[in-house]
This record gives C-alpha cells, structure tokens and sequence, in this order.
C-alpha cells in the first residue's frame, strides 16, 4: 500500500455488478476508499456530495454514457482525473475528449492499478492530461 492510496477516493462507475465489485475488492485491498454508482446519475450525485480523487468510468452504461457523465465532471471539477474503461477496443475521439486516459476493460489488474497511480501522480504534479 503506498502513502497516496491511503487517503484516496476512488469513484467507480460501471452498469456491470461483477466488473464493479470485482474493481471495488481490487482498489480496497491496496488502500484505496471506493464509492461505487451503477449509472450515471448515482455517479454525478456520488461526485457533487463527495470528495472524490479519481474517477473509473464505464463507457457504455443505460440512460447516459460515460463521455456524458465525464463531461460533466470535468465542468464541474477538471483536476479530478477521469478513468475510462470500455470492452470496445476503439472507441472515438470524441467520446474521449474529456477524460484523461482510456483502457480497455481486459487490461489486467496490474495494469489498472498502475493506471490509476499514474494519474494520481500526474495529478499531485498538476499535469491534466496523459497520452491516451
């Protein structure tokens, strides 16, 4: 557990019960607190209430995609990175254009986590934006 992970917040984001759970077990068992939302609306209501140090968000989910809630977020609060992960390999420009790095949903574990770290430390370092 690093010094960063034990006072960070993560937001979780994804319509899948299994992939959250099993991103939730992962973030907490190296430190992090984790707030989870099932869509978009109980992630924006879990954004605005609670201090939130980085965001894990699914792309495709019901009612509103993650490039609308990131959106919003980063109206809301650009220095919080944004995560977007999807099971689609390319997604478009577009749907990126407000999020900070972008990772398919079958990276391993590892791969996540040190995704994570990297735009904490970015972030502590006041740099916005990573190469997607």
């Amino acid at each position: 557990m690093t010094e960063t992970s034990k006072s960070t917040t993560i937001l979780c984001v994804d319509d899948e019960a299994v992939g959250l759970s099993v991103r939730k077990l992962l973030f907490e068992s190296e430190g992090y607190s984790v707030f989870t939302a099932e869509n978009g609306s109980e992630a924006l209501a879990l954004f605005y209430s609670e201090r939130i140090d980085v965001v894990v968000l699914d792309y495709m989910m019901p009612g509103m995609n993650g490039d609308v809630v990131a959106e919003e977020m980063k109206r809301r609060r650009p220095a919080v990175p944004i995560l977007m992960l999807s099971a689609y390999v390319d997604l478009p420009g577009e749907a990126l254009r407000c999020v900070d790095k972008y990772i398919t949903k079958n990276e391993p574990p590892p791969v996540l986590l040190d995704t994570v770290a990297e735009l904490l430390n970015r972030r502590q370092k006041g740099i916005s934006r990573v190469a997607l």
